[in-house]
């Protein structure tokens, strides 16, 4: 009984047009997915515009959707469905769903011995009923439209109407006097003959204009004319300072190449002057630098003869009396400035 009921249930299923397959192994283990995918497509076979969350990913919109749409098939349908069966989505919930694809399934068998009785020229009559329904339609949406504008129209006047009312009154209850009367048509006459006249005065202006616009296109014409003439005849004509122009042109073209190749030629020597300076005054500081350095050692070994020549004279004090001894000092400073001046010198 289980395999007839899954057979009539994928009959039903195939039979209701939908996209697709379903097998006995699709059910062997509990396939939620495609339960709650049958059941939505079902449902909006049903009602295409009813609202149910196609959300069953956890556990709380499986509950949520179930019961969403036991409640549906309860409410619209009438038909009962046990909520647990279709929550296992296995065997069992397939005896669930074939209680409502048997009924959208019979609904179908008996629409369709319906349109069998229909023959075929009721089937053409109502094709051509539904194309004038169609044009009716379209002719009714207008009309609505217009209906709707002069509706408002109609509110405004109706609004001013209070407003309206007293002068129409006012207007009515008033004596007709053929003589006002006759006055206002004159001077409405008059009005519309003033108009006329007008018209005719813009239409002969406009005449005027017109042959004044075309005297002065003729005009601007031959004055195109000449000028045109006049340029070919001074582009034919070779200006008589041509050629000492050209003959110039020439010189100068020459004057600006040796002018370019000594413009070159005096960057490159002021960058050949630039780099001899900088290596003159390279050298300069070098020579300074080896000018400190030796004075400096100068100083330091005149210091230390300095201290020598002092030893010298502590030793020479207990041999020789005073006189000698500033004599040796005498030699001794006077031998240390020719060195350090020789030194200087070198």
């Amino acid at each position: 009984p289980a395999l007839a009921c899954f057979s009539d249930f994928t009959e039903m299923m195939r039979a209701l047009g939908y996209p697709r397959l379903i097998s006995m192994e699709n059910f062997h283990t509990p396939n939620f997915m495609l339960v709650s995918e049958v059941l939505l497509w079902l449902v909006k076979r049903y009602e295409p515009q009813t609202d149910i969350p196609p959300d069953v990913e956890t556990e709380q919109d499986r509950v949520f959707f179930i019961k969403a749409v036991a409640q549906f098939m309860a409410t619209k349908v009438h038909i009962k469905l046990n909520t647990k069966k279709l929550y296992q989505a296995d065997g069992y919930a397939v005896k669930e769903l074939l209680k409502v694809t048997s009924v959208l399934y019979g609904a179908m068998n008996t629409k369709r011995v319906e349109r069998a009785d229909v023959s075929e020229e009721d089937s053409s009559k109502l094709k051509f009923d539904l194309g004038s329904k169609i044009a009716d339609l379209k002719a009714a949406r207008q009309l609505a439209s217009e209906i709707t504008s002069k509706g408002a129209s109609l509110y405004d006047l109706l609004g001013k109407e209070v407003e309206l009312r007293e002068a129409r009154t006012e207007s009515i209850a008033r004596p007709l006097e053929i003589n006002e009367a006759e006055k206002m048509m004159k001077i409405a006459i008059d009005c519309v003959l003033e108009q006329v006249q007008k018209t005719k005065d813009m239409l002969n202006n406009v005449a005027l204009d017109e042959a004044s616009l075309e005297a002065k296109i003729e005009k601007r014409k031959l004055e195109l004319e000449r000028s045109q003439k006049r340029l070919q005849t001074l582009q034919s004509v070779r200006p008589a300072f041509m050629d000492e122009y050209e003959k110039i042109e020439k010189q100068l073209q020459k004057q600006y190449s040796s002018y370019l190749e000594k413009f070159r030629n005096l960057t490159y020597m002021e960058q050949l002057l630039d780099d001899h300076r900088r290596i003159e005054q390279e050298m300069f500081e070098e020579a300074a630098n080896m000018l400190h350095l030796t004075q400096n050692r100068l100083k330091e070994e005149e210091q230390h003869l300095l201290k020598s020549g002092n030893n010298d004279d502590s030793d020479v004090e207990i041999q020789e009396d005073e006189g000698s001894d500033s004599e040796v000092e005498d030699r001794q400073i006077m031998k240390q400035r020719t060195t350090t001046e020789t030194l200087l010198q070198g």
